[in-house]
């Protein structure tokens, strides 16, 4: 590794790493930009009504909230077949923990929603040694309205709207993450994102981003190559 980069006296890194801190600020500040028209989005009322099953019993859509303002439901793949959730999912999912405290002071409730029936989801939860709130939408639209799971038709034609637009998402269930606001007893749905548009959920990758391989996924067809349950890694 050491060969493929020019070593320098430290006057010649300061340089070159105060030249790049000026693009690195450029970028924050594009960032801030382009969060700020993120929040400007339009919303679109939540009309239908949506019931989960989870730690709590049955609850709507709008008790999810748990009396805060916004709500973040980051879509988990655990079709209903399945017995055990997405790695690559579980990978964000072991994001949630620890931020879940500091969200909830700025008004902000995270819970993550899934189609599998519920048993599945909690034992896999504790399998994991999870806290977070996991929700089963078996039984509800919710994951195919939010383009987060595909009807058999659509998978066998490879054509439904996954990311928005018409294209093969390979499986009946995809990653991806919805935002939603309630005010005065109507829920809005205010933005989604799936695919990469999701990187920003996982800390891992920050800090991968941040060494000399990086996420060292290049040349592979599938990039998560590498990702495994985090108690299957083994030493």
């Amino acid at each position: 590794m050491p060969e493929r980069h020019k070593i320098v006296s430290h006057d010649k890194w300061l340089e070159a790493r105060r030249k790049f801190l000026l693009k690195e600020r450029a970028f924050t500040r594009l960032r801030d930009r382009l969060s700020a028209q993120r929040r400007a989005l339009p919303w679109e009322r939540v009309d239908k009504k949506y019931v989960f099953d989870g730690p709590d019993g049955k609850e709507t859509l709008a008790e999810l909230f748990e009396g805060r303002h916004q709500l973040v439901v980051y879509h988990f793949m655990f079709p209903p077949e399945w017995d055990a959730g997405c790695p690559n999912c579980s990978f964000w999912a072991d994001n949630f923990d620890d931020n879940i405290v500091h969200l909830a002071h700025r008004d902000v409730t995270l819970v993550a929603v899934s189609r599998a029936p519920y048993r599945k989801l909690a034992a896999y939860k504790k399998r994991m040694s999870w806290g977070f709130k996991w929700l089963s939408s078996f039984g509800n639209d919710f994951n195919f309205d939010y383009q987060a799971s595909f009807r058999p038709d659509a998978l066998s034609k490879g054509r439904a709207f996954y990311n928005f637009k018409i294209q093969n998402p390979g499986v009946s269930d995809r990653e991806g993450v919805s935002v939603f606001y309630e005010a005065k007893g109507a829920v809005f749905h205010t933005y989604s994102a799936y695919a990469r548009g999701i990187d920003m959920l996982n800390t891992a990758y920050h800090y991968l981003d941040l060494v000399p391989k990086g996420r060292d996924e290049a040349g592979h067809d599938f990039k998560q190559f590498w990702v495994r349950r985090h108690d299957e890694y083994g030493r």
